[in-house]
C-alpha cells in the first residue's frame, strides 16, 4: 500500500473529467490535498463536489502562461506547497490531414504539448523550495506506439510529451524532482458513451484484457509515480492499456 501521498499537495489538469477526474479521485482517496484545473466552472465546481472536502478547483487554460502560473502558485499557497503535478489536459479532435485548418494543429499542440512544459516551469520554484517533488504527465499510446486517421495532430503531441520528458528529468533532478509519463490504451469516459455498444464490444474485443479500461487504472499508476516508493524512477513511461499494442494481428487474439 502507498502511504506516503496523504496530505501532499496535488495538481490534476484537465481534473473535471475523464482521466484527469480518475486520477484526482484516486490521489484524493489516499488522503491527499488536491486542485483540479479546467477551463469549465460548471464541470470542476460538480466534480469537486463529488470527489469531497479534500479537492478544490482553479480555473486555468493550460495554454497560457499566465493563467497557469497563477493557477500553481495560488494551489501552493492554497494547500501549503506543491508536491505532485499530473499534467493530465488534452484535446483529442478528429480531423484528418487533408481536412485539418493548421490553427486546428496548433490548438492541440497548445493543450497537449506545450502546456506540459508550461505546467513544470511554472512548478519549478515550488519544488525548489520545497527539496523534492513529482510530475506525472499523462501521454497515450496513440503516437509513440500506435496510430489512428484523424489524430496526427494528437499523436505527434503525445509523442512530444515523451522526448520532452526525458530533458525534463535531467533539468529537474537538481530540485529533487522526478518526471515520468503515463501511456493509457483505450479508457473508458465520458467521450465513449455515446458510440455505442456495439462499438464499444468491438473496442474491447482488440484488447487481450477483453475490457477498456477504467480511468482509475491510470490514476492508480500516476499515484505510483507520485510516491517515495517510485523515488529513484524518473525520466520512464509506462503503458497501461489491457496490452492493446501487444498483438501482430487482430488473427492473434483468436489463438487465444
Amino acid at each position: 500500500m502507498l502511504t506516503s501521498l496523504k496530505g501532499k499537495s496535488v495538481i490534476v489538469t484537465g481534473g473535471s473529467k475523464g482521466i484527469g477526474r480518475g486520477i484526482a479521485t484516486v490521489f484524493a482517496r489516499q488522503g491527499a490535498k488536491v486542485t483540479i484545473a479546467a477551463r469549465n466552472e460548471d464541470d470542476l465546481k460538480a466534480a469537486a463536489k463529488e470527489m469531497g472536502d479534500n479537492v478544490r478547483y482553479e480555473l486555468c487554460d493550460v495554454s497560457d502562461w499566465e493563467s497557469v502560473r497563477n493557477m500553481v502558485d495560488s494551489t501552493a499557497e492554497a494547500q501549503g506547497g506543491l508536491h505532485v503535478l499530473c499534467a493530465n489536459a488534452g484535446a483529442f479532435p478528429q480531423t484528418k490531414m487533408v481536412d485539418m485548418d493548421p490553427a486546428e494543429w496548433d490548438q492541440v499542440m497548445a493543450t497537449n504539448l506545450k502546456s506540459s512544459f508550461l505546467c513544470v516551469k511554472a512548478a519549478i520554484p515550488h519544488f525548489d523550495k520545497a527539496g523534492k517533488g513529482r510530475v506525472v504527465l499523462t501521454s497515450s499510446i496513440t503516437g509513440p506506439h500506435t496510430g489512428f486517421p484523424g489524430w496526427s495532430h494528437y499523436g505527434a503531441s503525445k509523442a512530444g510529451q515523451l522526448g520532452f520528458l526525458k530533458t525534463a528529468a535531467m533539468e529537474l533532478s537538481r530540485y529533487g524532482t522526478t518526471i515520468n509519463a503515463v501511456m493509457p490504451g483505450n479508457i473508458y469516459t465520458e467521450g465513449l458513451q455515446d458510440l455505442g455498444e456495439d462499438y464499444l464490444k468491438t473496442m474491447a474485443n482488440s484488447i487481450p484484457l477483453k475490457r477498456l479500461g477504467d480511468v482509475e487504472d491510470i490514476g492508480n499508476a500516476a499515484l505510483f509515480f507520485a510516491s517515495d516508493e517510485a523515488g529513484y524512477i524518473t525520466g520512464q513511461q509506462i503503458v497501461v492499456d489491457g496490452g492493446q499494442i501487444i498483438p501482430e494481428s487482430l488473427e492473434a487474439l483468436e489463438e487465444i
